[in-house]
């Protein structure tokens, strides 16, 4: 019997045991001392397993358009708040303090570009 592990069985062993159980399906006589490995028993594990696939399947789809769903949204959001962002500075101005509310700098707080004073000053003179 195998230890439960919180991991999965690798894809390549699963495909090897039901291509196992196909096999046994196949061989006439199979009576096993321990009903556990009986044909029914394990059929009834094989069919749950099938099961159980499908349901993640459509969990998984059902995850995928969710995600889906909640990126176009944020980008509708995301969009939103940068017409926001510009409509304030159009009612409000540039410098104004409802711009620094929405975490914008103000267009006072901006650095102010060097002015050039090296060359040109000594081309000048």
């Amino acid at each position: 019997m195998a230890i439960t592990l919180n991991t999965r069985i690798p894809q390549q062993t699963l495909q090897a045991d039901i291509d196992a159980f196909l096999g046994l399906k196949g061989i006439p006589g199979y009576t096993p001392v321990n009903q556990s490995y009986s044909l029914e028993a394990v059929s009834r594990l094989h069919d749950a397993l099938r099961a159980a696939q499908e349901t993640e399947i459509h969990a998984q789809n059902a995850l995928a358009a969710a995600r889906d769903a909640t990126g176009a949204i944020e980008r509708d959001f995301h969009d939103a708040i940068l017409g926001v962002k510009s409509q304030v500075k159009a009612q409000f101005g540039p410098d104004s303090d409802q711009v620094a509310a929405l975490g914008l700098k103000k267009k006072s707080d901006r650095k102010k570009s060097p002015t050039r004073t090296g060359k040109e000053a000594a081309s000048t003179a």
